[in-house]
């Protein structure tokens, strides 16, 4: 897979905030070399945020998001400032823009504020130099306040703008290797059967994106990657002639996949791969164990990171509320949201239940689960709900052994 066709949920995210016309979007079209946002000197330009898969070197394949300005007004004003704010949920390097002909204002240090509440790695970016320099006192004396990266740059003339990459780089998580899919549970040689059904919906021509990435994952580990459906598994296991050191199935395919996997042979899912890989696999395993709780008339959300046509029997809307009903014997009331949106009411529900979150990057992912945490609202993804509900959770999270240990206490 090339850079430039990396998919955004796999790319660092950059976001650009500041007050309107501190030049967020001059900054925008520097780093990337080109007229991607819009500038103009009237204030506001920039309404909701706007998100741009673009490939900057030296720092690799990125979303570039440009976000209205912190100091809109009025009743729209609010509601992009809003937008604005949940942006701070998905970024990975935030870019804090400042008019160098204005200075911080006390609107700054309160963003700033907020921005450092989350942990996110910042830069201040002083603009406009060409038409006020800053000085290397003031600069200094900005580092020691605000305990941020400080640069001073020209959009205009791109002075400066090298020194910002450069300093971007250097905040970038290093996170690679710790957070593979699955790369740390095979040694090269080993043989990994991916079980992936083809059913209506299935996509026409392709893998879903878990599965290409995860036999990516595979192949880049000097590992090897047996593709095959759930009707072909023993089959496949029987003509192998070596024992595979894990079957990882489609969810859906759970209770087949196990009947037809050898005791001895290690067995997960994709969306428990992706809880590990997205977000926070003890954290889903408590939620699953928060299921049994449930009571009648507690609401349950089913939220999704992405947005798709639905079928008749689709997982999220139907399946999953048709399970638990089934599981806990109760009447529940469900919600249902996707897309890049995430409610601010999450205090109101009993259970979240989350995809796998393949489209989301792994701090937006992290976002969420952190956000659920914090209101005592426990979480579980799809394929940790699904093994739970099918009665093979216990042995879908062999591989995983400190995940296992929190859900056998």
């Amino acid at each position: 897979m090339s850079l430039n066709n990396a998919p955004r949920s796999s790319r660092v995210h950059i976001a650009l905030f500041g007050k309107r016309n501190a030049g967020k979007s001059s900054i925008i079209n520097a780093l990337t070399n080109q007229s991607i946002a819009i500038v103009s000197e009237v204030k506001g330009t920039t309404t909701d945020p706007v998100y741009k898969s673009m490939e900057i070197l030296p720092i690799g394949p990125c979303v570039i998001i440009d976000t209205a300005g912190l100091d809109d007004i009025g009743g729209l004003g609010d509601l992009r400032i809003q937008k604005t704010m949940e942006v701070l949920g998905k970024a990975d390097v935030a870019l804090y823009a400042v008019d160098a002909s204005v200075g911080i204002t006390a609107e700054d240090e309160e963003a700033l504020k907020k921005i450092r509440e989350k942990k996110i790695p910042t830069v201040i970016v002083i603009n406009k130099e060409d038409l006020k320099e800053c000085s290397e006192e003031v600069i200094k004396e900005l580092k020691t306040q605000f305990k941020m990266p400080v640069i001073s740059v020209s959009a205009l003339n791109k002075k400066g703008i090298n020194a910002l990459k450069e300093q971007i780089i250097k905040l970038l998580p290093d996170d690679e290797e710790k957070f593979k899919i699955l790369g740390d549970l095979i040694n090269p040689g080993d043989f990994v059967v991916l079980v992936t059904p083809i059913d209506k919906a299935a996509p026409k021509g392709r893998l879903i994106l878990p599965q290409q990435q995860t036999i990516r994952d595979i192949l880049e580990s000097d590992a090897m990657a047996v593709v095959t459906k759930e009707f072909e598994l023993k089959e496949t296991l029987e003509n192998l002639g070596k024992k595979p050191k894990l079957v990882v199935t489609d969810s859906q395919a759970f209770l087949k996949v196990a009947a037809d996997t050898p005791k001895d042979i290690l067995m997960t899912s994709f969306s428990i791969l992706f809880a590990r890989h997205k977000g926070d696999l003890v954290e889903l395993i408590k939620g699953a164990k928060a299921i049994k709780n449930l009571k009648d008339g507690d609401k349950i959300l089913v939220s999704e990171g992405c947005t798709h046509h639905r079928q008749s029997d689709d997982i999220g809307s139907v399946k999953i509320p048709r399970w638990l009903r089934q599981s806990t014997g109760k009447q529940l009331a469900f919600d249902y949201t996707s897309g890049s949106g995430f409610p601010d009411n999450v205090e109101d529900y009993t259970l979240i239940v989350h995809c796998g979150g393949c489209m989301l990057n792994r701090r937006g992912m992290l976002t969420r689960i952190q956000g659920a945490k914090e209101v005592g609202v426990p979480m579980v993804n799809y394929g940790v709900l699904i093994a739970y509900v099918q009665g093979i959770l216990d042995r879908a999270l062999d591989p995983f052994p400190l995940a296992k240990m929190i859900w056998e206490e």
